[in-house]
């Protein structure tokens, strides 16, 4: 988290305002096709998982060989959409500065590349996760910290053009870091080793399970990617800098969550594989409370003093970006819930219903958003009808899962909502008066970081817990001191 914020600042610095907003439109543009390759990699996890939960090794090769046809064929249709599609959005829609169109084109190539490298890799990544080696993106994650840190020094005294560098240094990267997942994969696990097998039936049923999972994706694209290029449309490449500071903040908090969520995962879908409903129910709870309680805490601080990191972190800090980043942080919140509500729907292989309606719901965003922009409002309004309909459809997800899994609705809202709701109220006391009460300064701000830990931390523990999860964390806590304390 500390070396994105880190690199983010020297990147923004290096490049500009100008070119930093051209680099994450641009970026973006290629990213807008990316939900069709989304859906396919939600199939590709779910598949892979259900097989190694049912011990079927040749079912399991099966599903890696034909995931991987199909996402060759998935890179090869981005290549295609790119080159056209994108290209002329880029030189007839965007608001470019005429004499960084040459550099935009480059960034534009880079992203086609890098897009493609990552799409062929989706297969062994979800290898990795299904396998539960969680270990492997940790000892990755460090390589990718050290070649940050490479990347920056490198854009800092580069003579050449920094845009087009650092869109080249980024592909680098990216090549490399997929290289090594795919070598792990190929050493550990053999149904990784791509095999030539035609299974029509089987490719068919990975493509409709995608296919209705593309609703969901194609409205976490729009709005993510959708919403950036309306803000460029309306208001210029300096509100998607704005945007992609608030994105970084953001990506680096979730960063965590996304993580332990990753972990959890493959074990929803394999309980549900050997039919233990009651104990996918519990795993459910678990995620969505821990989850929660994980990204409150790293949360919660950052709401509150948005502006002081922000300028501390920062040189220049874009206009906009403190509402962003507040509005964005809270929506993370709401949609940290819903993951495994979605996990469990995909565990189950019945999407279609699910799909179609919630992603007709989301599909939403876009429209209500521009409608917002054209009556003249603010830019931060598409924030507010991004929360404002992921809150919806948060209620919905929960009644078209409850006749696939067997779950009540009311003992969803008995084991989350009421206890996250009730730490949030009561975590906020006591920051909230130190923030109110207090100058704004240095010691302000260390201040209200302590006390939110605190706060969120005792309340979440006490409240926020069965008593049975009391007993886990303190039984993890004390191994993990004497794990460090007693070697």
């Amino acid at each position: 988290m500390l070396v994105t914020l880190y690199t983010s600042r020297v990147v923004l610095n290096t490049l500009g305002v100008t070119d930093y907003g051209v680099y994450n439109v641009v970026g973006g543009v290629v990213a807008m096709f990316g939900f069709i390759n989304g859906s396919m990699s939600s199939a590709t996890q779910r598949y892979i998982t259900f097989a190694l939960g049912k011990g079927d090794m040749k079912r399991l090769q099966t599903v890696f060989s034909t995931s991987l046809q199909i996402h060759f064929l998935i890179a090869a249709l981005i290549v295609v959409l790119g080159e056209t599609v994108g290209l002329w959005f880029m030189y007839t829609q965007m608001q470019i500065p005429a004499d960084r169109m040459d550099a935009a084109f480059w960034v534009l190539q880079c992203s086609i590349v890098s897009t493609v490298v990552m799409i062929v890799s989706v297969p062994y990544n979800a290898d990795i996760i299904a396998h539960e080696k969680m270990s492997v993106f940790a000892y990755i994650s460090i390589l990718e910290a050290v070649l940050k840190f490479a990347i920056v020094y490198a854009l800092v005294i580069s003579p050449f053009d920094k845009l087009i560098f650092y869109a080249f240094l980024i592909l680098a990267v990216q090549l490399l870091i997929r290289f090594c997942y795919n070598h792990y994969c190929n050493r550990h696990f053999e149904e990784s080793k791509y095999r030539h097998v035609w299974d029509k039936s089987f490719f068919k049923e990975m493509t409709s399970f995608a296919g209705w999972s593309m609703f969901g994706n194609l409205a976490g694209v729009l709005f993510g990617q959708g919403l950036n290029m309306l803000l460029n449309v309306f208001f210029g490449p300096v509100v998607n800098a704005a945007r992609a500071v608030a994105v970084q903040v953001q990506s680096a908090i979730q960063q965590f969550i996304g993580n332990f969520q990753m972990a959890l995962n493959p074990q929803i879908t394999k309980t549900y594989a050997k039919g233990e409903m009651e104990d996918m129910h519990k795993l459910m709870f678990r995620s969505a409370r821990f989850s929660f309680y994980l990204l409150f805490f790293l949360s919660l601080p950052v709401l509150f003093e948005t502006n002081f990191i922000l300028t501390v972190w920062l040189k220049t800090v874009p206009d906009n970006t403190v509402v962003f980043l507040r509005i964005m942080i809270c929506t993370s919140l709401i949609y940290t819930l819903s993951n495994p509500l979605m996990v469990a729907n995909q565990a189950t292989g019945k999407v279609r219903k699910y799909q179609a309606i919630c992603g007709s719901i989301l599909l939403m965003i876009l429209p209500v958003s521009y409608v917002c922009l054209k009556l003249g409002c603010p830019a931060y309004s598409v924030f507010l009808v991004h929360f404002a309909v992921e809150s919806i459809t948060q209620l919905v997800r929960m009644v078209l899962l409850r006749p696939l899994i067997g779950i009540r609705i009311v003992d969803y809202i008995k084991n989350i909502y009421t206890r996250v709701l009730f730490v949030v109220v009561l975590s906020v006391i006591a920051p909230f008066i130190i923030y109110d009460n207090m100058d704004d300064t240095v010691a302000r701000f260390f201040v209200v970081c302590l006390i939110c830990m605190l706060s969120v931390g005792t309340v979440a523990y006490t409240i926020g817990l069965s008593k049975n999860e009391r007993t886990f964390v303190r039984s993890k806590v004390v191994a993990f001191t004497n794990k460090i304390f007693h070697k």
